[in-house]
């Protein structure tokens, strides 16, 4: 197949391969075979979104947006045609209004870029593509060559002069540190930062992948060419965004790295080392519950969960890995799965909307096709498999011949050393950058290993309950990425839950009990959920819903004095008055900000250090300042257990 894909100059070219390591993952090659149809996908003419910081809790959300424009093109002696105009206001509508123009047995294949997050967040951009730039291009495949690949031998890159950074290893410094002190201030918990390196290449594109299939092997590789757009994408990707097959959906995100080892014992000594890291484990943690509220969005009430979570090493690097299942909702496809997962939370962070919002702040351009997603789809059984486009060089044909675009970087948390994150990126795009030629010939080579897969124990526990709950529950979502995952433990339970948006208007609630649920920023920029926390009915808030009744009984909300806490299972110790029962109880906590002085409420429990209130009650109002519902909180559906029964006596 990369003898094929090498002869096919000058054609619009498709190759997903399957490049290790073996596994679960890893099923097969495809080379796609006289494509005569495709999409393509440009920015419409959209003003940028006025100047404002996400990164300061200045979201602005947007929903009124111009729509993508589409193109159905044909291919002739005389070249690519337009057959067809379509506008869509967001992705899966675009992909639905493909299904007259799609023979059964066919599907869609391609690249969507990460900028199609317009149409699938509610956001608009400060830095949008220019108008006309390509988003997206897809093309109808009647037919695939599928099997093994033999990849010859290569010879060593062409070194190529004029390679330059988007940042200066002290500005990504600087900025690793701007995230945090976001982070401090409540205003997100994670963020995947991306620096770049742009340069001439000396090659054609496709030798380029041919030598990341050879030295850099990944399970979701592949290339795509459009050879009259001058667009060509190579990418040595790991990471699965989603795949879909019947009712079934699951995903494995990739959040956690080291090296290679030089040796087989300095492998085990890293390994050991990511398995064992507070920082890896809760940015791991924090990225697995992202992903499991996502899934939530389309998938089943008590479906979705970790199936798997193992150390993957590649040639170059090694990573934790989970994989997370769910069965997707009657009403439901694998279209409606692609739009709720994309972009994918591993490269973007949480809460993923104010993050998407904070990365357009801090990048300052589009991210092209960095990050987007490559594969495929059936538009009819919504069968689909997307990589996540990390490891990924962007190449463009200009005047002056391609010029390459490489992007690394790494989700930055609390716990994150600046120099560190600094040094990870660079490495991390080392292959790439060697690959195009752009690294000096005496630049130090980064230690490769055998492909491996290494099992670890799984987190989350399945839970069941012989309790269920016919109660009617207001749910005041507050633009967090683990609010479905609380609607899905309410549902499970047995409760019908209706959602409202917190920062939307005042409700008269006719409902059992309220759950305010968490969010990024203080509880004042959600009127709602200040509203519910004043109410005379069951409440129980979670985290900034916690905080809201906090602050309405005359408590003061500042920067927690012990430092923020994201993804760590933590110690609590309650004294049995509130939800938890008396004693030590070990619950993942998502927080910056943390509720201090007396007020008209009783504190319940504290961290380990007595000093912090993790539980509050006023009546029959309750707030928690951890999360019940994450993979991290063994005992915590019991938290939501003990509230529901408390509010069907009420």
């Amino acid at each position: 197949m990369i003898d094929r894909l090498l002869d096919a100059k000058g054609e619009d070219r498709i190759l997903l391969l399957s490049g290790g390591p073996k596994s679960h993952l890893a099923k097969r090659s495809l080379f796609a075979k006289g494509m005569t149809k495709r999409l393509v996908i440009t920015q419409p003419s959209v003003s940028a979104q006025k100047k404002h910081s996400p990164m300061n809790g200045n979201t602005i959300l947007e929903t009124d947006k111009p729509p993508m424009q589409g193109s159905l093109q044909s291919l002739s002696e005389q070249g690519w045609s337009v057959t067809n105009l379509i506008n869509a206001k967001t992705l899966d509508s675009m992909l639905r209004s493909l299904k007259p123009h799609t023979p059964n047995g066919s599907v869609w294949a391609g690249a969507l870029s990460y900028d199609l997050v317009q149409w699938t967040q509610p956001l608009k951009l400060q830095f949008p593509p220019e108008e006309g730039e390509v988003l997206a291009i897809l093309w109808l495949v009647e037919q695939w060559d599928e099997g093994e690949v033999l990849i010859p031998e290569l010879e060593n890159p062409v070194r190529v002069e004029g390679e330059k950074s988007s940042h200066s290893d002290t500005e990504h410094a600087q900025i690793v540190q701007q995230i945090k002190n976001s982070i401090t201030a409540g205003e997100l918990y994670q963020l995947n930062f991306g620096r770049a390196w742009q340069g001439p290449l000396g090659e054609e594109p496709a030798q380029v992948f041919h030598r990341l299939a050879t030295n850099n092997p990944a399970p979701f590789s592949g290339y795509i060419e459009a050879a009259d757009l001058g667009i060509a994408l190579a990418s040595s990707s790991p990471e699965i965004l989603v795949e879909t097959e019947g009712d079934e959906i699951m995903t494995a995100p990739i959040k956690g790295t080291r090296p290679r080892g030089s040796d087989a014992d300095q492998e085990t000594l890293l390994r050991r080392d990511l398995v064992h890291d507070q920082k890896e484990r809760a940015e791991h943690r924090m990225l697995v519950d992202l992903e499991r509220n996502d899934l939530g969005i389309v998938s089943k009430p008590g479906s979705v969960f970790q199936s798997r979570f193992d150390v993957e090493a590649y040639a170059n690097v090694q990573h934790l890995v989970s994989q997370i299942k769910g069965t997707l909702n009657e009403d439901k496809d694998g279209i409606d799965a692609l739009q709720a997962l994309f972009p994918g939370g591993s490269i973007t962070g949480c809460p993923k909307t104010v993050v998407c919002a904070a990365i357009d702040e801090l990048e300052k351009r589009p991210r092209s096709f960095w990050t987007g997603s490559m594969g495929w789809i059936d538009v009819h059984s919504g069968n689909s498999t997307w990589n996540i486009m990390i490891r990924t060089l962007e190449a463009r044909y200009t005047t002056d011949g391609w010029q390459g675009t490489v992007v690394a970087g790494g989700g930055i948390t609390i716990e994150s050393n600046p120099d560190a994150e600094v040094a990870e990126a660079i490495w991390k795009a080392a292959a790439l950058r060697r690959a195009c030629g752009w690294l000096n010939p005496d630049t130090k080579p980064i230690s490769k290993g055998e492909l491996g897969i290494y099992p670890l124990y799984l987190e989350q526990q399945p839970y069941s309950s012989s309790e269920t709950f016919d109660l009617n529950i207001a749910f005041i979502d507050n633009l967090d990425s683990f609010s479905h995952n609380i609607i899905h433990a309410l549902q499970s339970l047995g409760c019908n839950v209706e959602t409202f948006d917190g920062r939307g208007d005042i409700v008269d609630f006719n409902h059992d009990a309220i759950v305010i649920g968490p969010g990024p920023g203080r509880p004042e920029i959600s009127p709602l959920s200040i509203h519910a926390a004043t109410l005379d009915l069951p409440t129980l808030g979670i985290c900034l819903g916690h905080q809201a009744i906090g602050i309405t009984r005359g408590m003061r909300l500042i920067e927690s004095p012990l430092g923020p806490v994201h993804g760590v299972p933590s110690k609590i110790i309650a004294d049995g008055s509130g939800l938890l029962q008396s004693g030590s109880h070990i619950m993942t906590r998502y927080n910056s900000l943390i509720l201090n002085g007396e007020g008209d409420v009783k504190i319940t429990a504290t961290d380990e250090t007595g000093v912090l209130p993790m539980e509050i009650r006023d009546g029959n109002t309750y707030g928690v300042q951890f999360h019940p519902e994450s993979i991290g909180s063994p005992n915590g559906m019991a938290v939501l257990v003990e509230f529901l029964t408390r509010a069907s006596h009420c």
